[in-house]
C-alpha cells in the first residue's frame, strides 16, 4: 500500500506498507527495493529492523517503507493509523 500523508505528518510525504510471509521474503521485499532506490539516485538515509524482527523500515527522505510479517502488520496496524491518508496504490 502506498498512503499520501503529506498534511498529515511532517517527516514524510508517502508511506509504503507491505508485507512479507517469512524472514527470507521480507529480506527480498528489502533487496528489490534497495535495488531500485539506488538505481535511480535514492539514498536510504536511516534503516530499523530486521527480517527475523519481523519488521523493517527504511527511512528514503520523503518516503518511508514498511515492511512487515502479517502478524506485526495487524498488531501496529498502520494502515489504520494513518486511516486519514489518501491511498494512492492498494494491491492485495
Amino acid at each position: 500500500m502506498l498512503l499520501d500523508v503529506r498534511g498529515l505528518c511532517f517527516f514524510a510525504d508517502y508511506f509504503v506498507v507491505c508485507s512479507g510471509d517469512t524472514q527470507r521474503h521480507i529480506e527480498a521485499i528489502w533487496q528489490n527495493i534497495e535495488g531500485e532506490v539506488k538505481s535511480n539516485g535514492g539514498i536510504l538515509y536511516h534503516g530499523e529492523g530486521t527480517p527475523d524482527s519481523g519488521w523493517m523500515l527504511g527511512d528514503y527522505g520523503s518516503i518511508l517503507v514498511h515492511i512487515f510479517t502479517q502478524e506485526k502488520r495487524e498488531y501496529y496496524q498502520l494502515d489504520q493509523l494513518w486511516g486519514e491518508a489518501t491511498p494512492v496504490i492498494r494491491i492485495q
